[in-house]
């Protein structure tokens, strides 16, 4: 018989569930039924049972200020244990970036085998996981059965787990850490409304090169354009894509966007977001929104160019205008609301 855990892991906060460590209970719950297996929950960085109200599973956790913090130590040595306790076959994960670090690493030391970049679970003869290869341009299914058998659920491609009863009890999992070379002493981030990259964000908004380009007055407006992006990200708590081209004029000595860095770009060889709804502006090449907008639900484009490779087929509703004149409408219209 299998047996199924699912590790999670805290938010900045400290004290809950991250939504990607829920989306992994989800997956845990239904697959668990389906292939007959055993469930446990591990738990790192606090006791977050309150959000496992009604789970029909065994919740062990590790605790304590050594794993409140991302660390590759601290966190490969829970997980370790974590599946060492539940004596797990099948491990689900959230492809965070405190997970995917460690993972690989936990994988080796129990003789076992990591799958990245899941996007479905489906039964078959046993468990089958689709993946991506390629950065995300090739599509596969595995099955292995090498165990155990690591998979690294990508966030936003399920409904979250939702507590319906009473918390569950907790057991707790020793750990023995290695010596610890390194130490948190804080985190440094960005105000709020000063981020671009808002994951859990309703609405993606990707810009383009056509930003920094000549407008209809023969000229450059890349400060205005600069406000326009940045008071529609303010006003709509949108999150903010590029093209490649756009990121990559920092070095073509071309008009740039001060605030926008590689780490903004999706497609062909950047992320692939996942949000309710999506809206391209001044973007005219297809392979970002052919690659970058596999998952956003509603897709929605701005272009002076009716004809475009993205217009035709890839946007769900294409408005034929000029993408400053539209934004400084809209971003009027939203702080009005407001």
């Amino acid at each position: 018989m299998e047996k199924l855990l699912v590790l999670t892991h805290v938010d900045e906060s400290g004290e809950a569930l991250t939504r990607a460590s829920l989306e992994a209970v989800a997956a845990g719950v239904e697959f668990s039924a389906a292939l007959g297996a055993t469930l446990a929950i591990g738990m790192i960085g606090a006791q977050a049972a309150a959000q496992l109200g009604g789970i029909n599973a065994r919740v062990l956790t590790v605790a304590g200020p050594e794993f409140s913090s991302a660390r590759y130590a601290s966190d490969a040595a829970a997980c370790e244990a974590l599946v060492r306790a539940a004596e797990a076959t099948l491990v689900f994960a959230p492809a965070s970036s405190r997970f995917a670090r460690v993972m690989p690493g936990v994988a080796h030391r129990l003789g076992g085998f990591v799958e990245t970049h899941i996007t479905a679970l489906a039964k078959g003869e046993g468990l089958e996981a689709t993946r991506w290869y390629y950065r995300q341009r090739v599509e596969a299914v595995v099955k292995r059965e090498t165990r155990p058998w690591f998979l690294l659920l990508e966030p936003g491609t399920r409904a979250a787990f939702v507590a319906d009863g009473a918390a569950p009890q907790v057991e707790t999992v020793a750990v023995t850490l290695p010596a610890l070379r390194t130490k948190v002493s804080g985190v440094r981030a960005p105000k709020q409304d000063e981020q671009t990259i808002r994951p859990d964000a309703k609405i993606l908004f990707v810009a383009g090169a056509g930003w920094t380009k000549k407008q209809a007055d023969g000229q450059v407006h890349p400060t205005e354009a600069e406000q326009l992006i940045l008071g529609f990200l303010k006003a709509a708590d949108a999150s903010l894509g590029s093209s490649k081209s756009l990121v990559d004029q920092s070095g073509e000595n071309q008009p740039v966007l001060k605030f926008m860095t590689h780490m903004n770009q999706i497609g062909q060889t950047g992320a692939t977001p996942r949000h309710p709804k999506g809206l391209s502006t001044c973007c005219h090449g297809e392979e970002p929104h052919v690659v970058g907008w596999r998952f956003i639900n509603e897709r929605r484009a701005i272009s002076l160019d009716p004809n475009c490779g993205w217009a035709r087929g890839k946007a769900d509703v294409l408005y034929v205008a000029d993408a400053f004149q539209v934004v400084a409408k809209v971003n009027a219209l939203l702080m009005e609301k407001k």
